[in-house]
């Protein structure tokens, strides 16, 4: 009776070894691809980055006026305006490595400078959009939501508050457009997103 149950442990050892030795395996290869492609990384000449999709700011289409008395909205406003004076580029999804392979490593600071830019954006939209959402100004939070979708934000908040508001007005078409724009996402939480959306398209059936 001992016997089965020894070669049974002996099997599963043998059998733990040989995934563990796998992973291993896999993360060594990983870790050799990632700096073999790091160092011709660092091995590129700066590129000229005037063809970068910069987001442009539309001042005049978003509601500057409304709410601006509030605390909260006049800094949102405010951000937003200083914004629309340096440049911005939504460089989500992108590792430091994509980019020194693309633009060169000189360009790397400059680079990062323009996404934390847009990451303070697209927050800053979110937050905007939602306080007015709160007040009672829907059709001023959609100008703001529907501007931060079109520079391809991944801020899960804005494709959620969007589908809520197509939804009360009776626009459900607009959420399949949510979707395929969700879908198209370089963010880690591009998954979430599309899931969370069709729980909202399905919801209204």
């Amino acid at each position: 009776m001992k016997f089965p149950f020894f070669a049974s442990v002996i099997i599963f050892v043998v059998l733990v070894k040989l995934v563990i030795g796998r992973q291993q395996k896999r993360k060594n290869h990983n870790e050799e691809s990632f700096w073999e492609r790091e160092q011709r990384a660092n091995a590129v000449r700066r590129k000229s980055l005037e063809g970068l999709a910069y987001v442009k700011i539309p001042l005049e289409d978003l509601p500057m006026e409304v709410l601006s008395e509030d605390p909260a909205v006049a800094q949102y406003i405010a951000t937003v305006k200083e914004l629309a004076n340096v440049p911005i580029v939504n460089l989500t999804g992108y590792t430091n490595t994509d980019l020194k392979l693309e633009y060169g490593t000189a360009n790397i600071t400059q680079l990062s400078q323009y996404d934390q830019s847009y990451t303070l954006l697209v927050s800053t939209l979110q937050k905007w959009a939602e306080s007015l959402y709160q007040a009672g100004f829907l059709q001023e939070s959609l100008q703001i939501l529907e501007f931060a979708l079109s520079t391809g934000t991944d801020v899960s908040k804005t494709y959620y508050l969007l589908a809520e508001i197509y939804r009360s007005r009776g626009e459900q078409h607009k959420i399949n457009h949510l979707i395929s724009v969700a879908e198209g996402l370089r963010s880690i939480s591009r998954s979430s997103i599309v899931r969370t959306l069709q729980e909202f398209d399905q919801s209204a059936d």
